[in-house]
């Protein structure tokens, strides 16, 4: 790539090349493509597929469904900023990306994931109230409520990543920047930068770990009052029932840190830079393709609903058939 110097002029800003898998040869870059192909139509239908069933289903207007049609929407609107592009990337070679679509890209892709982290921590809440105190269910978990906690979620987390990415958009780049990765990650897009970046580095990673962890102890310290309180229940069959109203929750929490976990240890490790961007793929696409799996494997509502909208949709089908 031509370019060395560093870009220090404000009426000219640089341009991203995402430089995808280094080691990856171009003769597999169609079978790459197909799988990603497959696995953003898994995410949009199965997650579209729960938002209608939600919002069709009576029975399903309850707060836990509420909570999970805003991670479905976060699912589908995380996943959309960033795999198109690497779709385009893959089957057209179409490396570059400019200046403002990559902090937008970036901006979105953190934020939004943030977003998820909250919004497991409100359905931890709900299955707290639900369990530790029932009869008050009703009282706490308005609609209001639940709109105003689902809102919380939303806003704050779009707003923990701005400081980062603005000063990351002020550091200098050379006037065609190699970004070795399929999308502007934000760590990514520092390690592109010619400036210092020692502080953005330790500035992203801290957000990180504030933005993963705390959400994390904050499910956890939910669950310990849940375990708790299921653990007084005297019949067998009232803790069953308790432990099978939070197995889906629990499995995508799960899911969402096994996923950091990977980015994690891909990025921490003496690895190659290839495991190091397949960890942050795997984290940017594992929970959004197993979510609808987890709700509609193992939650029997959730499996009628669609079921029902499916056998609404069948031609010839009549009320009463």
């Amino acid at each position: 790539m031509e370019g060395t110097t560093c870009n220090g002029s404000e009426d000219s800003l640089p341009v991203f090349y995402l430089v995808g898998i280094p080691s990856l040869p171009e003769s597999l870059f169609l079978p790459v493509f197909l799988i990603f192909v497959l696995i953003y139509l898994l995410i949009l239908v199965g997650n579209a597929l729960i938002l209608m069933a939600v919002v069709a289903e009576p029975s399903l207007h309850k707060p836990m469904y509420f909570f999970l049609i805003n991670l479905s929407a976060l699912d589908i609107l995380s996943t959309t900023t960033t795999i198109p592009k690497m779709l385009s990337l893959f089957l057209l070679g179409d490396h570059f990306l400019s200046f403002p679509a990559c902090f937008l890209q970036m901006y979105l892709f953190h934020g939004l994931n943030c977003s998820e982290a909250f919004i497991l921590v409100v359905m931890a809440y709900d299955r707290y109230v639900a369990i530790c105190r029932p009869l008050h269910y009703p009282i706490l978990m308005t609609p209001q409520t639940n709109a105003s906690l689902a809102a919380s979620a939303w806003f704050t987390a779009l707003l923990l990543p701005i400081p980062a990415v603005v000063q990351t958009s002020q550091m200098a780049f050379v006037p065609v920047a190699q970004v070795y990765h399929c999308f502007c990650d934000h760590l990514a897009v520092v390690q592109a930068s010619c400036s210092d970046t020692t502080h953005q580095t330790f500035m992203g990673f801290c957000i990180a770990m504030v933005v993963s962890f705390l959400p994390l102890l904050l499910v956890l310290l939910s669950y310990a009052h849940i375990l708790a309180s299921v653990l007084r229940i005297s019949s067998r069959e009232g803790r069953s029932k308790a432990f099978s109203t939070c197995s889906s929750h629990l499995l995508v929490v799960g899911t969402y840190y096994f996923s950091i976990a990977i980015a994690y240890v891909a990025y921490r490790a003496d690895l190659p830079l290839d495991f190091h961007i397949m960890g942050n793929v795997v984290f940017a696409i594992l929970t959004p393709v197993l979510n609808p799996l987890i709700y509609t494997l193992r939650n029997k509502d959730v499996k009628a609903a669609i079921t029902k909208m499916a056998c609404l949709q069948e031609p010839g089908h009549t009320e009463g058939s």
